[in-house]
């Protein structure tokens, strides 16, 4: 079935500083930090390379929807375009319009207790020359 989620595209947090935070997760941690987090990379199978991106929001962003949410979980899927077909099938609410960028398309739903996820069907080319930390 295509139109499905494949796996876990990140994890977004709001910080007073996401910069501080970036910086802390660089310093003491040892990971390699990039402008929205960390991204992480890791083999998804023998053949292919997943990404998964922690990232640093600031406390003010209104890109979780509800002030009151702190956490947003990013879900990858393979064809964004069937799954939103299902998912209004499924009268799940859809939060916005489809966005495409380089890295990928975006679109935001809703879940039964009113928090936002975020949906994306990436592109993973696009992050060939990020730096990224590896995860065996």
């Amino acid at each position: 079935m295509e139109g499905k989620v494949t796996g876990l595209g990140g994890v977004f947090i709001k910080f007073n500083d996401p910069l501080k935070m970036n910086l802390w997760y660089s310093e003491v941690l040892g990971l390699i930090t990039n402008d929205y987090g960390v991204l992480f990379s890791f083999n998804s199978t023998k053949s292919a390379t997943s990404l998964l991106q922690l990232g640093t929001f600031t406390s003010e962003s209104d890109y979780f929807g509800e002030k009151s949410q702190q956490v947003m979980i990013n879900f990858r899927v393979d064809n964004l375009q069937l799954m939103v077909k299902r998912l209004k099938n499924l009268n799940i609410p859809i939060l916005d319009e489809m966005e495409t960028y380089e890295y990928g398309k975006f679109i935001h739903i809703s879940d039964p207790e009113g928090n936002r996820i975020e949906l994306w069907e990436p592109i993973d080319e696009a992050f060939s020359k990020e730096p990224t930390t590896v995860m065996s």
